[in-house]
């Protein structure tokens, strides 16, 4: 009975709940130094922490450069739990580029994507219920 909860499908989404909350730390690091000089904002790439959850090598489409004034993909930092720091520009004179209202914008669109996630969870394991109340 110890795998009982071991579920592909509970096992994803344990996984989007763990990046959802990543992510907060990160947007609330990002509003907690929305003043300090020369902070680069960052954010979580869900598609690379998911695929490395699941043990997937490249989880991310690599896009191809046809110009040379095409973005470069490797325009900003990622570090391995899949936070992307955004390096290439600036908002104002001192080097910093956190922007509140798009900060503000993406922790609502996070809450969001949270709360989907745990009505799916409540979902799954009110089906296990039924299940084993017959």
């Amino acid at each position: 009975m110890a795998g009982w909860l071991d579920r592909p499908v509970l096992n994803v989404l344990q996984t989007g709940l763990d990046a959802s909350s990543l992510r907060q730390q990160v947007l609330s690091n990002n509003v907690a130094n929305i003043d300090t000089p020369n902070f680069k904002r960052s954010d979580v790439n869900f598609q690379m922490a998911l695929g490395a959850a699941l043990g997937e090598e490249s989880p991310v489409l690599q896009m191809k450069q046809t110009s040379p004034k095409h973005l470069s993909s490797m325009s900003a930092e990622i570090d391995g739990l899949g936070i992307v720091t955004d390096r290439t520009t600036s908002l104002r004179n001192d080097g910093n580029n956190v922007d509140i209202d798009r900060e503000m914008a993406n922790v609502a669109e996070n809450g969001l994507y949270y709360n989907s996630l745990t009505r799916a969870i409540s979902s799954q394991l009110g089906l296990m219920r039924m299940v084993i109340k017959g």
